[in-house]
């Protein structure tokens, strides 16, 4: 697995970024921000210390697929480390098998740092080759779109 990393200056209070990044107080926040990597990218559970979350979206045929993480550490409007373990298949969670061991384990974490009314927000994430492309041009795109809805 690779280690990627992108940064942002968010104009805006590291409470607020983190707040509009987790959809916390509208969900609407994060799937506005999140549609860059799926149209209808939103998540089913809890951003609490050591819930499960799921990452989900519905792709071309209808079908739902997305991400089994746990929320391996939450410090609120700090620091949110996800911890990807399975992914969806329908309703259905797969958490073993030579497609889940590629990058089972794997992390996603946001980090977010204000200084003088802007905020950094840091994203570090492991992916496996076969998506460095993906992320890499897809990323930043969702970024921009976090960091426009966050300076409203």
């Amino acid at each position: 697995m690779e280690k990627l990393q992108f940064k942002t200056e968010i104009i805006a209070s590291a409470q607020k970024v983190y707040e509009t990044m987790l959809g916390l107080k509208d969900k609407s926040t994060y799937e506005y921000w999140t549609s860059a990597f799926n149209p209808t990218s939103t998540y089913e559970g809890s951003w609490e210390n050591g819930s499960k979350i799921h990452f989900v979206g519905v792709d071309e045929n209808g079908k739902k697929g997305g991400m089994v993480s746990e929320i391996k550490e939450h410090q609120p409007a700090r620091f949110i480390s996800i911890r990807h373990y399975g992914f969806l298949d329908g309703d259905t969670e797969v958490t073993t098998g030579e497609e889940v061991e590629k990058w089972a384990g794997g992390h996603e974490n946001y980090s977010y740092k204000e200084e003088n009314g802007i905020t950094t927000v840091t994203v570090d994430m492991d992916v496996i080759d076969d998506y460095l492309d993906y992320f890499n041009n897809t990323y930043p795109a969702a970024l921009a779109k976090l960091k426009e809805i966050s300076e409203r």
